[in-house]
């Protein structure tokens, strides 16, 4: 299994929280919207990531958790 970090951009104001509490994975643009690093999250940021998730003003930050198919 694995988790990656997803942004609504219908909900998510451009407050730049996520940023602050997860700048290993989340950077801003211009206008404060985040910016996600590609890939699935690392172990090591699980916990941080978890945080980003639930402290979200909007609740736009999601953990995407995708199965792996075994063949």
């Amino acid at each position: 299994m694995s988790a990656r970090l997803r942004v609504n951009p219908i909900t998510c104001t451009g407050y730049g929280m996520c940023a602050e509490l997860l700048p290993e994975l989340v950077a801003l643009d211009r206008w404060g919207y985040p910016i996600l690093a590609p890939g699935p999250i690392p172990p090591h940021l699980a916990g941080a990531a978890r945080r980003a998730v639930r402290l979200c003003p909007t609740l736009a930050l999601l953990i995407e958790e995708t199965r792996h198919r075994q063949t």
